[in-house]
């Protein structure tokens, strides 16, 4: 597989960041305003996104908005609607999931709507079935990234601009390597989320769940490590409310929830 995004696909991932950045959270404060989130839902309504797979896309490409929606903390319903969609999609008609997973630790709203075992999975085929769990594992892979580099980009901005004995915090080598080290760690992330979200169409239903579980353990570890790490960077402010870096984290604790991976369900060896 060549992991390297095509220019279509890049340009979908500049417009889901462009609406994430145009209406996303940009502060704390923004939870509340429900102005804001009342544009935000118009205009992701209004871009198709939500039904990217009944409209012939890849996984590949569900993946690529779900993480720079969360990079850029869109907070209204996503991968709820697109597994909805790829239900519907499926089985040929509107499917009646019912059933979401209210999380007081996502403040987001990234959980909203989604059902972790729709009834209709028993509808569908042994291979269907598994393909719709691997799409689903790997979106919330893609929302692990996302998170992560919001977080990363936002202890690297802090580290810019807070001084200590005259100088950047970023100028200083022990906070510059755990920069790079959650960098890696998001580097890592990518080829195996990139991969994941191939094998969903690419790859027989068994062997795309597969993948997307070894995404999963190793995005969940990754993107925990990213946040604390963003906090860490941060210092006192980053044990605040008013710092961003807590909506990260909270939206790393609430992705690694659904659908847990173990190692054990593994069949392969990992450490």
């Amino acid at each position: 597989m060549d992991v390297r995004l095509t220019a279509e696909q890049r340009q979908l991932a500049e417009s889901a960041a462009e609406l994430a950045a145009d209406f996303g959270l940009h502060s704390v404060a923004d939870l509340d305003d429900a102005n804001r989130v009342a544009q935000l839902e118009k205009a992701v309504d209004s871009t198709g996104f939500r039904t990217l797979r009944s409209d012939g896309a890849s996984g590949v490409e569900v993946a690529v908005v779900a993480e720079e929606f969360a990079r850029g903390l869109v907070d209204v319903p996503f991968l709820g609607p697109v597994l909805v969609d790829e239900l519907r999609r499926v089985l040929g008609r509107e499917p009646g999931v019912a059933g979401g997973r209210p999380d007081s630790v996502d403040l987001t709203g990234c959980v909203a709507g989604v059902a972790e075992s729709p009834p209709e999975l028993s509808e569908l085929s042994a291979e269907d079935a598994g393909r719709w769990q691997a799409l689903a594992l790997t979106v919330t892979c893609a929302d692990l990234v996302g998170a992560a580099r919001g977080a990363h980009a936002l202890a690297v901005d802090y580290a810019k601009v807070r001084e200590q004995y005259g100088a950047a915090i970023g100028s200083y080598q022990a906070v510059a390597h755990l920069l790079a080290e959650s960098l890696a760690l998001i580097e890592g992330s990518t080829s195996v989320l990139r991969h994941a979200a191939w094998a969903v169409d690419a790859l027989p239903a068994a062997e795309a769940v597969e993948a997307a579980r070894i995404a999963k353990i190793y995005c969940a570890r990754a993107a925990s490590t990213v946040c604390e790490t963003s906090i860490q960077v941060h210092g006192g402010i980053g044990n605040t409310w008013e710092c961003l870096a807590h909506v990260y984290l909270r939206r790393v604790l609430t992705a690694t929830e659904l659908w847990p991976a173990k190692l054990e369900e593994l069949t392969i060896g990992l450490s």
